[in-house]
């Protein structure tokens, strides 16, 4: 029997493009906004739609802020998309909001010289060797809409980088946690290649 895969429903929008991508490579998904799912998770995935304060605040309001954290601290597999791999961290600047805090770091706007959102294709440049990178060639282009990126303190935790007005992590590892700010489920053939790699590797 496929493994389920548990997608986080903060409340901020549509998740079938990760369900269908999911779906897709043969995996069952279960979409969920209760704390008792997470806790029962044996891999998880949080997308990223919206903003910093909708998912934190969608987090809070749905009690799911500490099973999460408590999931996390287990080492389990877990995937953060865009916004998803953002909260990992302490702050942002969107607006000032407080985030998971799981990794030392903040989550800066992309400089005003550029056009903001970055929306569309972009290369990353592939840092070390990773299951997640298996058959991934360098410089392979991934699907972005952001304007608000990670600087991480510990720079080790960076599997790939992207060039947009700043250069910034465009995936991050650590462990059995992985996290993209590109969107796999939106980056055809080289993002389901991605994602297979993680659940091929993670689960």
């Amino acid at each position: 029997m496929a493994a389920i895969i548990t997608i986080i429903d903060y409340g901020a929008g549509n998740l079938r493009s990760v369900v269908n991508a999911v779906n897709y490579l043969g995996y069952q998904t279960r979409v969920t906004d209760k704390p008792s799912d997470l806790q029962q998770a044996n891999s998880i995935i949080l997308p990223g739609v919206g903003s910093a304060r909708r998912l934190m605040d969608g987090l809070k309001t749905r009690e799911l802020g500490a099973p999460l954290l408590d999931y996390l601290s287990l080492g389990k597999p877990f995937l953060g998309i865009c916004l998803g791999l953002q909260v990992l961290f302490e702050d942002t600047e969107e607006d000032g909001i407080k985030c998971l805090g799981l990794l030392e770091g903040r989550v800066r706007r992309l400089p005003l010289e550029v056009k903001i959102p970055h929306i569309g294709w972009n290369t990353v440049s592939l840092r070390g060797d990773h299951p997640c990178l298996s058959g991934i060639k360098d410089g392979s282009y991934f699907y972005f809409v952001h304007s608000y990126y990670a600087e991480l303190q510990d720079t080790r935790l960076v599997l790939g980088l992207t060039d947009y007005g700043a250069r910034f992590p465009a995936i991050i590892a650590k462990g059995k946690l992985i996290a993209t700010q590109f969107h796999p489920e939106k980056s055809g053939e080289e993002g389901l290649h991605f994602l297979r790699n993680f659940f091929e590797e993670c689960l």
